[in-house]
C-alpha cells in the first residue's frame, strides 16, 4: 500500500475508534438509577443539544429560570470511585470521572473546584460532593457538562436521571432528589474525632460512610464510621485503624449513630483503616504515608 494511502487508512481507523458509539439497549438499563448531580430540591435544565455537541449525547446542565448554575455544588449521580483530572484551559478543564461497580462511568466537566487534586481518587456514594460548577477548559459560559457511558465505553445518547430520559435534541427541567432524606445524622466526622481533626479520605458503605481524619498538630489519625440510615437504632458497626508495623485498634458493637473514634499516633507512617455497617465493610491498603 502506498505510504499516503496507509496514512489515510490509519487516520480513518483512529477517528472511528475515538467517536463515541451509541449505547446498546442492554447497556443503557444499568444507567437508569442515576440522580441529578445537584443538591436536593434544585432544578436545572438538562440540555442534550444537537448537532455539534461533542460528544453527542452528553448533557449540558444550565440555568433554570432565575437560578444561575454557576458555583452550584456537584454531586455524584451514583456510587463508585471518583478520579480527578485537570486539562487546564482546554477540553474538559477540571473534570471528574466516576467509575461505577457495573463498569459504567459518568463524567462531570468544566468544574470550578474539585474536592481532590488532579490525579487523586475518592470512593463516593450517590450524592457525595465532588466539586462545584464553573467554566474551566473549552467552555463559553458556566455550566456542567455531564456524560453517561456504558461498560463498553460507548455514550448513552439518551441518558436518564431522576427517572427522566433526555434524548438527543431535548431540553428538560429536572428537579434533584440527590441527597434528600427524611433525617440526617446529627454528628459529623470532625465532631466525633475532636478539635484539630480534618477528613482526608472516606469510603462508602451501605447505610453510611467510614472516614479517615488527620490532626496535623499532633500527628494522630482518627477513624469513625457514621450511619445515614437506621438512625437512632442500635445496629452493628465498626471502625478500625492500623499504623504500619503496629497492632490494629478496633471499635465495634451496636451503635445508634457512629462507631469510633479510633485515634492512633502515626507520624511518618502509612495507615490501614476502614469500618463496617452490618455486612457492608471497607478495608484500605496501607496508604496516606507520612
Amino acid at each position: 500500500m502506498p505510504l499516503k494511502s496507509a496514512a489515510l487508512a490509519l487516520l480513518v481507523t483512529l477517528a472511528t475508534a475515538l467517536i463515541p458509539q451509541a449505547a446498546s439497549a442492554q447497556n443503557t438499563s444499568v444507567l437508569a438509577s442515576h440522580k441529578s448531580p445537584f443538591n436536593c430540591g434544585k432544578t436545572f435544565n438538562a440540555n442534550n443539544w444537537t448537532p455539534t455537541h461533542n460528544p453527542s449525547g452528553s448533557i449540558d446542565w444550565q440555568n433554570y429560570g432565575s437560578d444561575a448554575i454557576n458555583g452550584e455544588t456537584v454531586r455524584s449521580t451514583a456510587a463508585g470511585t471518583a478520579y480527578f483530572n485537570d486539562a487546564g484551559s482546554t477540553s474538559y478543564g477540571k473534570w471528574v470521572e466516576v467509575r461505577h461497580s457495573d463498569g459504567t462511568r459518568t463524567r462531570y466537566a468544566h468544574l470550578a473546584t474539585m474536592v481532590r487534586s488532579a490525579g487523586g481518587s475518592l470512593s463516593v456514594g450517590q450524592g457525595t460532593v465532588i466539586g462545584t460548577v464553573g467554566s474551566t477548559g473549552g467552555s463559553d459560559a458556566p455550566h456542567l457538562h455531564y456524560e453517561q457511558r456504558t461498560s463498553s465505553g460507548g455514550m448513552d445518547t439518551s441518558p436518564t436521571v431522576e427517572g427522566v430520559t433526555v434524548s438527543l435534541g431535548q431540553k428538560k427541567a429536572i428537579k434533584s432528589s440527590n441527597g434528600c432524606s427524611g433525617s440526617s445524622n446529627p454528628h459529623t466526622p470532625a465532631e466525633v474525632c475532636g478539635s484539630g481533626y480534618a477528613v482526608i479520605d472516606s469510603a462508602a458503605l451501605t447505610g453510611g460512610r467510614t472516614y479517615l481524619l488527620y490532626n496535623s498538630s499532633n500527628g494522630y489519625n482518627c477513624v469513625t464510621t457514621l450511619k445515614t440510615t437506621n438512625l437512632g437504632s442500635a445496629t452493628s458497626m465498626s471502625a478500625f485503624l492500623e499504623p504500619q508495623g503496629a497492632a490494629r485498634t478496633t471499635d465495634s458493637g451496636s451503635f445508634a449513630y457512629y462507631a469510633g473514634p479510633v485515634r492512633r499516633s502515626a507520624p511518618g507512617k502509612c495507615v490501614k483503616w476502614g469500618g463496617s455497617i452490618g455486612s457492608s465493610s471497607y478495608t484500605s491498603p496501607f496508604e496516606h504515608c507520612g
